[in-house]
């Protein structure tokens, strides 16, 4: 009597209903699987409760005492956390999804949904895109088949998926549609088409529109061009996900600008991985903050997420100035070959300020400590593949050149493809961003696989380990986190921004996406040298009510769900 009278005071201040406790015989029939004598953590940042959850059709149907009630299944819980599914806020994996459905970097996380499409997203496509794109393609051996969201969420439901999946549609896939990779300004037709196609992905299901500010062709759109794509957008109740034109030297003014967006577009605004990049920007975490929480204060509805390492990951044509890259991959690897415009390149890269064309650019090369801070991550060039995992330094040591040239020449090699890790902030930047209340969790990467086609690549660990590690490092060892509101970070906060109104809370009629896991024992494995580890720990990962990780172990069903945004028209 006394463990049912403190599980039903408990329930009441969560508010959560009570009128299944106790009484198994109000549970209106069997449950598929009975979740028991779980430590419940319920999202929403309160502490943990001992009571079970009885899951049926998908959902859950009854939170209590259901020791009794009848069940085809029954999962002890003793002395574990159950919680919601955890919510990836930044995945890539719109096309690793086609390669290993079952995303088992993803799930051994806890990861049950991911939100994608940044910038560049995987619809809407013509043919000009995927020519251009045909590199990516061909290293994931996919053919892409389809031209619209509708067309692509239709192939990826035939196919099955282990996670949950929704997606932005990219401005710069808009504007590629209209304007191919050229440096040019759209007309107001060119507009009007961009705006329209953002109003059909919309109602084909995506949640929102984003950009990808620093990868070209995105930083040749003016922000009067982003402010009319995300007006478009709120009209769908939509989300406006940006990575900042600059995450650098430039970040507060790049603030500034996601909120102006925000403001004038009507639309609330999310912004990705946030960070103080390189050296010269150190320390200015709390600058940034500040100015995020001016914003807050003045009614602009913005808010952020991070993967808390101190290393990010990009394209390695980054580092290129913004000029050398209009007109696209084909032009830049003309000009990389060219010894003028080489040249050009090399002074760009070793001077402060603008570039040779006038423009304002964050020049990473700048901010990094040296090449030796470069990790060559992801090739396609088969020939490249033994320097995965080594610095540039090694490169250029290797070919017998400075590291300017080796960083041209392997663009050239790899034709434009090669992704690489960056050692660039600061941890107390990364603990403090962390502890922002409005602060959600992003893995920035793609589903991948230790083993099959995707081993091949050598990615950032955090592919892997971004939600275990979180749990380990600034819960359990540095108590930077307590675990309820790292809880509150994986699922009601950015269920909340994402409005996945039936996700991200532990409650009566919710889907059933459920992590039942050791805290004493979650934990990442991956490593930079070794990043091809999957994270150990979770016991349970139910994805709407499925088991996709059972005992530990990968049971290889395919429960997921497409989560088309509020604009979606069947």
């Amino acid at each position: 009597m006394w463990k049912k009278s403190v599980q039903l005071a408990l329930l009441c201040a969560a508010g959560m209903s009570i009128s299944l406790l106790g009484q198994t015989g109000a549970t209106n029939g069997s449950f598929d699987i009975v979740i028991l004598h779980g430590h419940i953590i319920d999202g929403t940042g309160s502490p943990w409760y001992s009571a079970d959850i009885g899951i049926r059709d998908g959902h859950i149907a009854a939170i209590g005492d259901l020791a009794s009630a009848p069940a085809t299944r029954k999962i002890d819980a003793v002395g574990k956390v159950v919680a919601p599914g955890f919510i990836d806020m930044l995945g890539q994996s719109e096309l690793t999804i086609l390669v290993d459905p079952r995303l088992p970097s993803k799930i051994y996380q806890g990861i049950t949904t991911e939100i994608t499409g940044e910038g560049g997203s995987v619809a809407p496509l013509n043919d000009s895109i995927i020519a251009a794109d045909r590199a990516g393609y061909d290293h994931l051996h996919i053919t892409p088949d389809w031209r619209t969201f509708r067309q692509y969420f239709a192939r990826i439901e035939k196919q099955g998926m282990g996670i949950n999946l929704a997606s932005y549609v990219g401005a710069t896939s808009v504007r590629r549609m209209v304007l191919g990779d050229a440096k040019v300004d759209p007309t107001p037709v060119q507009l009007d088409q961009m705006k329209t196609l953002v109003d059909h992905a919309m109602r084909d299901g995506a949640v929102g529109v984003s950009t990808s500010l620093q990868y070209s062709p995105a930083p040749y759109a003016k922000t009067e061009e982003l402010i009319a794509l995300a007006r478009e957008a709120s009209k769908s109740g939509g989300i406006y996900a940006t990575h900042m034109r600059s995450e650098g030297d430039a970040v507060l003014e790049s603030i500034d600008e996601a909120t102006r967006i925000g403001r004038e577009a009507h639309i609330p605004v999310e912004i990705w991985h946030l960070k103080a990049a390189g050296k010269s920007n150190w320390g200015k975490m709390p600058q940034i903050v500040s100015r995020i929480d001016a914003a807050r204060a003045s009614d602009i509805d913005v808010s952020a997420n991070t993967y808390a390492y101190t290393a990010w990951f990009n394209t390695f044509s980054a580092f290129i100035p913004p000029w050398a890259h209009d007109g696209g991959d084909a032009q830049l690897i003309a000009r990389l070959k060219d010894p003028a415009q080489r040249a050009r390149i090399r002074k760009d890269l070793t001077s402060t300020g603008e570039d040779s064309a006038g423009e304002d650019w964050d020049n990473e090369w700048q901010e990094i400590p040296g090449p030796e801070a470069i990790l060559i991550a992801v090739v396609q060039n088969p020939e490249l593949v033994p320097l995965q995992g080594k610095r540039l330094s090694d490169v250029a040591a290797l070919w017998h050149e400075d590291a300017i040239d080796a960083l041209c020449d392997l663009l050239i090699k790899d034709k434009a493809f090669t992704e690489v890790a960056v050692f660039g902030m600061d941890e107390p930047d990364v603990v403090l961003g962390l502890k922002q209340p409005w602060m959600s969790i992003d893995n920035d990467s793609q589903g991948t696989s230790p083993e099959g086609l995707l081993a091949s690549e050598h990615p950032h660990p955090r592919a892997y380990g971004t939600f275990p590690r979180i749990l380990r490092k600034y819960v359990r060892e540095e108590h930077a986190l307590a675990l309820p509101d790292a809880i509150r970070k994986f699922t009601a906060l950015p269920a909340q921004r994402m409005r996945l109104t039936d996700r991200g809370v532990l409650k009566q009629g919710m889907w059933a996406d459920v992590v039942v896991f050791d805290p004493d024992k979650i934990t990442d494995k991956a490593t930079f040298e070794n990043p091809n580890q999957l994270s150990v720990g979770m016991d349970y990962v139910l994805v709407n009510g499925v088991p996709v990780i059972e005992d530990g172990k990968m049971t290889g069903k395919l429960p997921g769900k497409v989560l088309r945004g509020p604009g979606y028209v069947q």
